[in-house]
């Protein structure tokens, strides 16, 4: 007889309307923060600019993973979330050891320094919320 299935929380409840919205602040920031970045100083930093619109998109898919119900939004929270991860603790560690192979900043540099190092702590939130959901009510 198979096992019964389990019905998830969706993420989009009670405190993860407050996580969906500050990665919504973080998509548009970062979408705008790379967006100028890119279309007036490419030439400047282009790994810094383009690691920039990589977090903007990255923030982008976390929001809609999150927002949205389903397992396939769940699965992408999950991706979008422990990319983020990945993202901020490799380019927050590069830009501390190698600083001069970043002329400018990224939403990820230093660790997210430049935005009070919420983007350090979020996708720990974000795994958090999705490990809570997805447990059994």
């Amino acid at each position: 007889m198979p096992e019964p299935r389990h019905e998830v929380r969706a993420t989009a409840t009670g405190p993860g309307r407050i996580l969906i919205a500050v990665y919504g602040i973080f998509a548009l920031s970062a979408s705008a923060r790379a967006g100028v970045q890119i279309a007036e100083r490419f030439d400047e930093a282009p790994l810094a600019y383009s690691l920039s619109a990589v977090a903007a998109f990255v923030y982008i898919l976390a929001t809609a993973g999150l927002a949205g119900t389903g397992p396939g939004f769940r699965r992408l929270a999950w991706f979008a979330v422990t990319f983020e991860l990945v993202g901020v603790l490799a380019v927050g560690a590069f830009t501390t050891l190698v600083p001069g192979d970043f002329p400018q900043n990224t939403v990820w540099s230093w660790f997210g320094l430049g935005y009070g190092f919420i983007p350090l702590v979020l996708p720990f939130v974000g795994i958090f919320w999705l490990r809570r959901t997805g447990r059994p009510r």
